[in-house]
């Protein structure tokens, strides 16, 4: 018979999200990841298999709660264009917490097949959404109707990576703003 977990996965998931988050891959040991997960390196093998494995499934998890924020962020309004709004009002507001997936696209890019597998997929998910939306907001009479939605998707998407590089590299709140007010003019 197994031994029952000690420990919450999910918990433990978050608090090794955190560590990637603030160190990436490479700068985060499995020493400090298991002291912020409060694990042992045994719980950890056994559950996640290596630190590899668990920094995919940080990214999966990670990228499937920010799909979802985005998703909630677009259908917080009536109209269209207040939800994307608030969708890229949400990224500038956070920009200050670092990315795992941007920061992970950065430091591996698409030499890891894992990796361009996770990061295709919410990007299948987030684009689908906005470019929907996009849509919509052309059919309120609120976005031009000459742009294609599709290209806008892949413009906010864009952007909010180089929110999120800006804000990492030290940019100020109202920078972050700034930038988040160029892309909706984007629409208008």
């Amino acid at each position: 018979m197994g031994r029952l977990k000690e420990f919450d996965v999910d918990t433990a998931l978050e608090a090794a999200i955190g560590v990637f988050r603030e160190h990436g891959f490479e700068g985060s040991s499995t020493d400090m990841l298991l002291k912020a997960m409060k694990i042992g390196r045994q719980s950890l093998y056994d559950t996640f298999g290596d630190k590899w494995k668990l920094y995919c499934e940080a990214v999966r998890h990670y990228a499937g709660t920010e799909a979802s924020a985005h998703i909630a962020a677009l259908h917080s309004h009536s109209r269209a264009i207040d939800g994307i709004r608030a969708m890229i009002r949400r990224v500038a507001d956070d920009a200050n917490e670092n990315c795992l997936g941007v920061s992970s696209i950065c430091e591996f890019g698409k030499s890891h097949v894992d990796l361009v597998d996770i990061h295709s997929a919410a990007h299948e998910v987030i684009s689908k959404a906005i470019s929907d939306h996009v849509r919509l907001a052309q059919y309120q009479g609120d976005a031009k109707n000459d742009l294609d939605p599709g290209e806008v998707a892949e413009f906010m998407v864009a952007n909010f990576a180089g929110i999120r590089i800006a804000a990492r590299g030290g940019a100020q709140p109202r920078q972050l703003q700034a930038l988040a007010k160029l892309a909706l003019r984007a629409l208008e």
